[in-house]
């Protein structure tokens, strides 16, 4: 009986750690995800209305700034929230340098040439 348990024990080690190697080598890796910083020109500004128009969900207004930067040979661009301060302080042809979290707009900082 406890030669019995201890095949079993040995044999569901050993299967839990053939699946979670096999789960772990599957994964790959997203190279948007983390921190990053790029430099970028601001390009458009756009606006939602705010929330008493039929079905609109939103309480209060969203801002939005459409960025541009080129990562390696690629053109990206990026639409972005951004708070009501940040809508009027960058305007159309700023030079900024955005601080991107897992694709989430950390931080926006004028870049002075």
């Amino acid at each position: 009986m406890k030669r019995r348990s201890r095949f079993l024990a040995v044999l569901l080690a050993a299967g839990l750690a053939a699946a979670a190697g096999c789960a772990s080598s599957s994964k790959k890796s997203d190279p948007a995800l983390g921190t990053r910083q790029l430099d970028c020109l601001v390009v458009q500004h756009e606006h939602d209305s705010g929330g008493s128009s039929g079905s609109g969900l939103r309480a209060s207004p969203g801002y939005y700034i459409v960025f541009q930067t080129h990562e390696g040979q690629a053109t990206s661009t990026y639409r972005l929230e951004v708070t009501r301060q940040q809508f009027i302080r960058f305007q159309d042809g700023d030079r900024v340098k955005l601080t991107l979290n897992n694709n989430i707009l950390v931080n926006i900082q004028p870049i002075n040439d």
